[in-house]
């Protein structure tokens, strides 16, 4: 569940009408290596994530991602809401006005609509976090380019901060690619676990005793259950940390059969 916070992560007050940096800006709102995509990226990526420490890393750079298109659909919002008709004629914005007039619309600054073929979502999580890596550093490109072209200082001040959250993110997938490479490395272990009713499928939880306190030994803090039973259901349950099997036995992809009594 997500929780809306009525401001943004920055704040924002441009002073001047500008549509010629709004038909550039508008593509980290809807171009290949904008906000939009990657917030899509990253919340779809998490759901093939092994581990819960990665599928928290995306579920958070994904929901901050969301706040970014957020401050880019202001900054095109604010530099285009009080065009004079001579201002909607100039400086190519001409094509775009006839189409949205001034609303904010996903697509790239050559006029491309966003597309899905712009992300990639591959289900492997090695593969998924080195297409991260290289986003983050896309859309940076894509921020210091803007930089180039625009004299607007209040713009510029809210781009810098765009810019310097994508270096930061950029370093958050390089940690958690050392990550699951040291997951990946690690001897994986297995408990074949009859669940008394009572008892929770989850790694953890405040309030309620979870099939992991079932569980003595050092591995404990790495263990998660593969799938779940209800609480009151008794029943096989396999514990481990081997992100790979539970992918494998999980994935709808891998069309596993399972059997409930």
């Amino acid at each position: 569940m997500f929780v809306y916070e009525k401001r943004l992560e920055y704040p924002i007050k441009i002073a001047n009408t500008d549509p010629r940096l709004a038909a550039i800006i508008i593509s980290q709102y809807g171009g290949p290596d904008g906000e939009l995509g990657a917030s899509l990226r990253y919340l779809s990526q998490r759901y093939s994530m092994p581990y819960p420490e990665l599928k928290g890393l995306l579920t958070d750079i994904g929901t901050e991602e969301l706040g970014h298109l957020e401050m880019v659909g202001t900054i095109v919002h604010q530099l285009t809401r009080n065009l004079t008709e001579e201002q909607q004629r100039e400086a190519g914005f001409a094509p775009y006005f006839v189409d949205h007039t001034a609303g904010v619309y996903p697509q790239a600054a050559s006029g491309t609509p966003w597309s899905a073929g712009s992300i990639a979502v591959t289900g492997d999580p090695m593969a998924d976090l080195v297409e991260d890596l290289a986003a983050e550093q896309k859309a940076r490109l894509t921020y210091d380019n803007i930089l180039r072209l625009s004299d607007d200082p209040d713009v510029n001040d809210v781009i810098r901060f765009l810019r310097e959250r994508e270096i930061v993110h950029f370093q958050r997938f390089g940690e958690a690619i050392e990550l699951l490479r040291r997951r990946l490395d690690e001897k994986n272990v297995y408990y074949m676990l009859n669940k008394p009713a009572g008892v929770i499928s989850a790694s953890e939880d405040p309030r309620q005793k979870t099939v992991i306190d079932l569980i003595d030994g050092q591995h404990r803090q790495d263990l998660y259950p593969v799938g779940r039973l209800d609480k009151d259901t008794e029943g096989l349950l396999l514990i481990t940390n081997d992100g790979e099997l539970t992918h494998r036995l999980l994935s709808p992809k891998k069309h596993v059969d399972k059997e409930y009594y």
